[in-house]
């Protein structure tokens, strides 16, 4: 268990935590949620011990080992991959390299053999014979390939360092686990397995996310921040969101009686204090009005913004066509004779995870990169807005948002811009910023800006939830359900895939791929993929045999 006594944390007058009194018990997982800023990483920090409240204390019940997300993604560089992993328990990663350190000796004393005899010992106690299969078993349900386990951490891409840490993070069967923003860039695969994971580990878990279906999934408490304080829920997200509201409900028709009794206490005292032979009610009226007490409701911290994309043209029934492209990239085949066609109430997920294969379709597609082989054909009542993956060179200008935002808008008026942006939360001086100070999310909301402004009839989006806070991504999901044109997309967020998307493309690691008409959890069931998938892997063994 541990719980968190009377924290208060203040940042010079402000104070982000005040009085928080919380207690987090063994075999539930909590959800940490709360608006942007509200402070759900700090928490973690204080919980972790990484960061000092002003007051309060943090108790962890005694003998018990936590372990938490790390977000230095460079901390490990001269480490191997399996070594990062193991080293999630500290203390086991010690025993084995002072264990190496004393056989290695030339010179083996009386006095290396009892030290070596009590680290066996120990070793054997945490398990330590089972330590490097351990690691290798979770680096695998991550898609870590065999392959990686021995490099050195600085030689691997930074995709497969975030999965490393987080394997990192879970190993050892720790018995306090923290969790900040694990699914992060996570394939969807390598989401389901952690969701998996989750659900049968039987300690303590507390984990921020902006994923409401992985929240669903794997919580069975939600800790919501507001204004300072945590309250607690029983329940997975849907349940917290239902509770609140609920719980909002009932204290404003308390409030709604209250109101009506004070006015009817009020008109009685108005009438009758003056009477002689009243005087004695209304008196005994005016001590039960003063002790009527309204309920403080205080409105909610969250922002949600105003999605809505209103093509401005009807699409016709030609949309796109996509035949026999492939692309090699540094050698390797990214995309491997891909063809199709889209149809006007299509809303294709873009999925799996070969995430190259699908960046490098939507650039080919928008006229960002020439394909090898192939060809592809816009119906001719098609207009396409696109959101890149990489933003880097968009915001790369001293433009501020307003000015780089009128050139995609036919009304060149600053006013009508400004009313998009406030759609978006950027309130008052928020237009004038410049393109590149722009924090993650915010640049996230200028494009999404850009795709409103341009009413186009087919959306593509690459990712467009990495950055968001949880209230945008269910405003961009609301609006991307609304939207009566085509969509073509890629996303981490299963419940944006799931509520959104008609029809799922997977390219699978070949450059191939596997098209259905289905919704994505039809899809996950379904007998045909489990079977493509399985003919792919033994196609692959077969190839390394050979």
């Amino acid at each position: 268990m541990i719980s968190a006594n009377n924290i208060t944390l203040r940042l010079g007058k402000k104070a982000l935590f005040e009085e928080v009194n919380i207690k987090f018990t063994e075999g539930n997982c909590y959800g940490l949620i709360g608006a942007n800023g509200a402070g759900k990483s700090t928490f973690l920090k204080i919980l972790s011990g990484q960061l000092e409240p002003t007051n309060g204390d943090v108790v962890i019940t005694s003998g018990q080992r936590l372990s938490f997300l790390q977000q230095d993604h460079f901390k490990y560089d001269e480490f191997s991959v399996l070594d990062t992993v193991i080293m999630g328990n500290r203390r086991l990663y010690e025993i084995m390299k002072e264990k190496d350190a004393i056989y290695m000796k030339e010179d083996f004393s009386d006095e290396d053999g009892i030290r070596a005899s009590e680290l066996e010992a120990e070793f054997a106690d945490m398990d330590g014979w089972n330590a490097e299969s351990d690691a290798a078993m979770l680096l695998n349900g991550l898609g870590i390939p065999a392959e990686e386990h021995d490099s050195i951490m600085k030689d691997i891409p930074g995709a497969l360092k975030v999965k490393v840490l987080l394997a990192q993070a879970l190993f050892g069967n720790p018995d306090i686990l923290l969790l900040d923003e694990p699914t992060n860039h996570l394939d969807l695969d390598a989401i389901a397995w952690l969701e998996e994971f989750l659900i049968n580990f039987e300690n303590t878990v507390i984990v921020v996310s902006h994923d409401r279906y992985f929240l669903n999934k794997v919580c069975t408490n939600i800790a919501d921040i507001d204004y300072g304080k945590i309250q607690l829920y029983a329940g997975n997200y849907d349940f917290w969101y239902e509770s609140s509201q609920l719980l909002i409900k009932q204290m404003k028709e308390a409030n709604k009686k209250k109101e009506e009794k004070i006015k009817e206490l009020q008109e009685f005292i108005s009438r009758f204090s003056a009477n002689a032979s009243k005087s004695k009610q209304a008196t005994s009226r005016k001590r039960a009005l003063e002790k009527i007490q309204l309920d403080e409701i205080r409105p909610s911290s969250r922002k949600y913004p105003y999605i809505d994309f209103r093509p401005s043209r009807e699409i016709g029934n030609e949309v796109l066509t996509v035949e026999n492209i492939s692309k090699t990239i540094d050698g390797v085949k990214i995309l491997d004779n891909i063809s199709f066609i889209l149809g006007r109430e299509d809303k294709t997920a873009f999925v799996g995870g070969n995430e190259l294969a699908k960046t490098t379709l939507f650039k080919i597609i928008t006229g960002e990169m020439e394909p090898d082989e192939g060809n592809y054909k816009w119906g001719v009542t098609t207009s396409q807005s696109y959101f890149p993956k990489d933003n880097t060179k968009i915001f790369d200008t001293d433009l501020i948002i307003v000015d780089w935002l009128t050139q995609f808008s036919e009304i060149k008026d600053a006013t009508y811009v400004r009313g998009f942006l406030g759609r978006m939360l950027f309130a008052g001086e928020d237009g004038v910023k410049k393109m590149r100070v722009l924090s993650g999310g915010e640049k996230v909301r200028v494009l999404l800006s850009r795709m409103m402004i341009e009413a186009s009839n087919v959306l593509i989006l690459d990712e467009p939830t990495d950055h968001l806070d949880m209230e945008s991504i269910t405003a961009l999901n609301n609006g991307l359900i609304k939207f009566p044109g085509v969509i073509l997309f890629s996303s981490r967020d299963h419940q944006v895939v799931e509520t959104t998307a008609n029809r799922i493309i997977e390219f699978l690691p070949n450059g191939t791929m596997i098209d259905k008409i289905t919704t994505y959890d039809e899809y996950l069931a379904s007998d045909e993929m489990a079977r493509k998938r399985s003919v792919y892997s033994m196609s692959s063994k077969d190839e390394e045999d050979n």
